[in-house]
């Protein structure tokens, strides 16, 4: 319960949720993309505040609904980011150019309280450029849903293994009621 701060997963939802802010506020600034800039950054969000509250559950059941709430949020971040880049004609790299390669192997820093001072240093991309943007933002996103499907997956194992709150309530009341305490 809680120790979010220190997994992997929540400081890329951070970075992700950042940089949507700053996305939008540099290609989407127009009226006419008002509700997309909103919802995109309410998914940016919602990813990342399911993984907040998911981990402070009691409730392992409760905790891999919210996980999972969490990835279907950034896989709407993911498409909102390819229909940008169709919508302004511009190029989806494929997973073998060699810009792909490289930001698949950044490195998240859960020592500090953003990476976007690293990002930005790293990938020596030029972040005025739209395509190399979302392109980013789509490295990313793929990244972060990876590593939810990793924790899920471990949150699912938890649960085959120890039981769920109630599970576990309903036990200890059980073994109180046996004990002859009443």
């Amino acid at each position: 319960m809680g120790g979010y701060q220190n997994l992997l997963v929540y400081r890329l939802a951070v970075t992700l949720h950042d940089l949507t802010v700053i996305f939008c506020r540099k290609f989407l600034h127009r009226f006419e993309y008002h509700r997309t800039v909103d919802q995109m950054i309410q998914a940016a969000r919602s990813g990342k505040q399911n993984i907040v509250e998911g981990s402070l559950e009691k409730s392992v059941e409760m905790n891999i609904k919210l996980t999972g709430v969490g990835r279907a949020s950034f896989g709407e971040l993911l498409e909102d980011y390819k229909d940008f880049l169709r919508q302004n004609n511009l190029t989806q790299w494929s997973i073998s150019d060699p810009k792909v390669i490289r930001l698949r192997q950044f490195k998240e820093s859960v020592s500090s309280p953003t990476n976007l001072s690293n990002l930005t240093n790293w990938t020596n991309l030029d972040f005025d450029n739209p395509e190399n943007f979302a392109n980013l933002m789509i490295c990313l996103i793929f990244k972060e849903n990876y590593l939810l499907d990793q924790l899920l997956r471990a949150q699912e194992d938890k649960f085959l293994h120890e039981g769920g709150f109630r599970e576990n309530l309903f036990k200890k009341r059980r073994s109180y009621l046996q004990s002859g305490k009443i």
